[in-house]
Protein backbone atom coordinates (compact mmCIF):
# COMPACT_ATOMS: atom_id res chain seq x y z
CA UNK A 1 0.00 0.00 0.00
CA UNK A 2 1.06 3.56 -0.62
CA UNK A 3 2.14 5.63 2.34
CA UNK A 4 -0.41 8.42 2.78
CA UNK A 5 1.31 10.43 5.48
CA UNK A 6 -0.10 13.68 6.73
CA UNK A 7 0.08 16.59 4.34
CA UNK A 8 1.23 19.89 5.78
CA UNK A 9 -1.17 22.59 4.60
CA UNK A 10 1.57 25.22 4.77
CA UNK A 11 3.69 23.28 2.28
CA UNK A 12 0.88 22.31 -0.11
CA UNK A 13 1.20 23.60 -3.66
CA UNK A 14 -1.01 26.58 -4.46
CA UNK A 15 -1.57 27.58 -0.86
CA UNK A 16 -2.96 31.11 -0.60
CA UNK A 17 -4.02 31.64 3.00
CA UNK A 18 -4.94 35.33 2.61
CA UNK A 19 -7.36 34.49 -0.19
CA UNK A 20 -8.80 31.66 1.89
CA UNK A 21 -9.33 34.01 4.85
CA UNK A 22 -11.04 36.62 2.63
CA UNK A 23 -13.32 33.98 1.10
CA UNK A 24 -14.26 32.62 4.52
CA UNK A 25 -14.97 36.12 5.82
CA UNK A 26 -17.17 36.85 2.79
CA UNK A 27 -19.04 33.57 3.30
CA UNK A 28 -19.70 34.20 6.99
CA UNK A 29 -20.82 37.79 6.36
CA UNK A 30 -23.20 36.71 3.59
CA UNK A 31 -24.61 33.97 5.82
CA UNK A 32 -25.09 36.43 8.68
CA UNK A 33 -26.79 39.12 6.61
CA UNK A 34 -28.82 36.56 4.67
CA UNK A 35 -30.15 35.13 7.93
CA UNK A 36 -30.99 38.61 9.21
CA UNK A 37 -32.75 39.47 5.94
CA UNK A 38 -34.87 36.31 6.03
CA UNK A 39 -35.77 36.93 9.68
CA UNK A 40 -36.86 40.50 8.86
CA UNK A 41 -38.84 39.24 5.89
CA UNK A 42 -40.67 36.79 8.14
CA UNK A 43 -41.47 39.54 10.67
CA UNK A 44 -42.78 41.87 7.96
CA UNK A 45 -44.87 39.08 6.44
CA UNK A 46 -46.32 38.29 9.88
CA UNK A 47 -47.08 41.96 10.50
CA UNK A 48 -48.58 42.86 7.10
CA UNK A 49 -50.24 39.61 6.05
CA UNK A 50 -52.09 38.67 9.23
Amino acid sequence: MADHGTVEYATAAGNDYEEHAKTYSLFTNLAKWGTIAVALLMVFMWFFLL
